[in-house]
């Protein structure tokens, strides 16, 4: 059975910092793409990064709005991607979501919700000003 499961969030205050993580279970590891969604009340699920698992460097995937602040990564030893978040404001207040496409490897026009065939459970962050 795959299994996505997440853990890191928290609540912070503005400007602060988190570190989520995401375990992939019951499946290979490398060859996938693999990452982040956010959503909260109100709003449609936004792509936050991703990347191509495994150790062939791939290019990383940032929306626009965490760009320059967000930082994916993965420890291919463990299975487990990373999001490394800095300078956080309340915006980025959302359920964040591990996500995985194990057909392919991630690609130009990959942050859509559709391309990610299995989800974590998520893990809420909140930033309070």
């Amino acid at each position: 059975e795959v299994r996505l499961v997440e853990s890191g969030g928290d609540s912070v205050q503005a400007g602060g910092s988190l570190k989520l993580a995401c375990v992939l279970s019951g499946v290979y590891y490398s060859g996938h793409c693999m990452g982040w969604f956010r959503q909260s009340p109100g709003k449609e699920r936004e792509g936050v990064a991703v990347l191509s698992t495994g150790d062939v460097p791939g290019r990383k995937h940032y929306g626009d709005s965490v760009e320059g602040r967000f930082t994916i990564s993965q420890d291919t030893a463990k299975n487990t991607v990373y999001l490394q978040m800095d300078n956080l404001t309340p915006d980025d207040t959302a359920m964040y979501y591990c996500v995985a496409n194990l057909f392919q490897r991630c690609f130009v026009g990959t942050m859509v919700p559709d391309n990610y065939h299995y989800w974590g459970q998520g893990t809420q962050v909140t930033v309070s000003s």
